[in-house]
């Protein structure tokens, strides 16, 4: 669990810094970027689609883990507009209250319970 929670931190740190830097020197001009590639139709476009269609299985995961309740919804939205930035802090967190367990933190206390 150490290695994994190492992990998570190393994730959300190289990733805010990146941002930071990459927000200082370009500005939050995201959308364009992105959706521009995927208009293109090349490979950076490509990966765009793929990283797109990861961020709505993590927000469906997220969504799901918590039982589609209203907070739950609003932690999948999260996790489609936050990435792995914030995949990464909310993992970390959850990996601290489920105190490891990973069928919890995966499924839910009332899905890992049943």
């Amino acid at each position: 669990m150490l290695a994994f929670r190492l992990f998570l931190l190393t994730v959300f740190l190289t990733i805010a810094a990146y941002t930071v830097y990459v927000v200082a020197d370009h500005g939050i001009n995201l959308l364009p970027v992105f959706f521009g590639d995927i208009a293109r139709m090349a490979w950076p476009g490509q990966f765009n689609l793929d990283f797109a269609c990861f961020l709505l299985l993590s927000g469906l995961w997220l969504s799901w883990r918590h039982q589609f309740r209203p907070g739950g919804l609003v932690l999948g939205l999260c996790g489609v507009f936050g990435g792995a930035f914030f995949l990464s802090a909310y993992l970390l967190v959850v990996s601290y209250q489920t105190q490891g367990d990973m069928r919890v933190l995966l499924l839910g206390p009332e899905r890992a319970a049943a």
